[in-house]
């Protein structure tokens, strides 16, 4: 299957995801999961105990293969899960995934990259990843809660950061984005909420 195959299919996965997303919103919004927390709390215990772990695995997936909007999920992890233990749910799925990536890039090279990053987005990165720099770069942009986080990881995977490296800056760089992203998505919504019901 040629790359540009390939491309338009993760494309239309995307697409598909993004629609599934506005869906699921809706009928959330609906049975007034937004309004009222005991509607989204129920719902949730529809899952018992296997809820939290559903959704450390969406996140996962969605580092990996981004199907869903990264604000949307982050946003909805928070309140579903509260802001403590959402934001905990969002950082270890988000962790797990930014490893995974790594280790796909480390794996594949270009053959994985080329999928995932586009050309644009590769020629504006390339010429600093070989670079003294960069790990100093690449922390600052993870830090960052509005940096292309997964592009970034794959590029990474292409330098000679080691392993430690970089699950350091994972790690420490995450929650702060992580806070900040849920944050803006979670009132973000809310005013949104507010102003279709006005």
């Amino acid at each position: 299957m040629k790359l540009y195959h390939v491309k338009l299919i993760l494309k239309g996965v995307s697409i598909l995801g993004i629609l599934l997303t506005i869906w699921a919103v809706f009928k959330l919004y609906q049975m007034g999961a937004f309004s009222d927390s005991k509607v989204l709390i129920d719902l949730l215990k529809g899952y018992g105990i296997w809820a939290p772990l559903i959704f450390i695995l969406i996140q996962i997936i969605q580092v990996v293969i981004p199907i869903l909007p990264g604000g949307v999920s982050l946003a909805a992890g928070v309140v579903m899960f509260g802001p403590w233990w959402g934001f905990l749910y969002n950082y270890i799925g988000i962790v797990l995934g930014s490893l995974a990536l790594f280790w796909l890039g480390r794996r594949f090279g270009h053959r994985i990259i080329d999928v995932f990053v586009s050309e644009q987005t590769l020629q504006k990165y390339m010429h600093k990843l070989d670079s003294k720099g960069w790990h100093i770069t690449f922390a600052l942009l993870i830090f960052s809660p509005i940096a292309p986080d997964d592009t970034l990881v794959l590029l990474t995977s292409l330098t000679k950061m080691t392993w430690r490296e970089f699950t350091l800056i994972i790690v420490l760089g995450k929650p702060l984005s992580i806070f900040a992203y849920s944050l803006a998505m979670l009132y973000g919504a809310d005013w949104l909420m507010r102003l279709i019901g006005n």
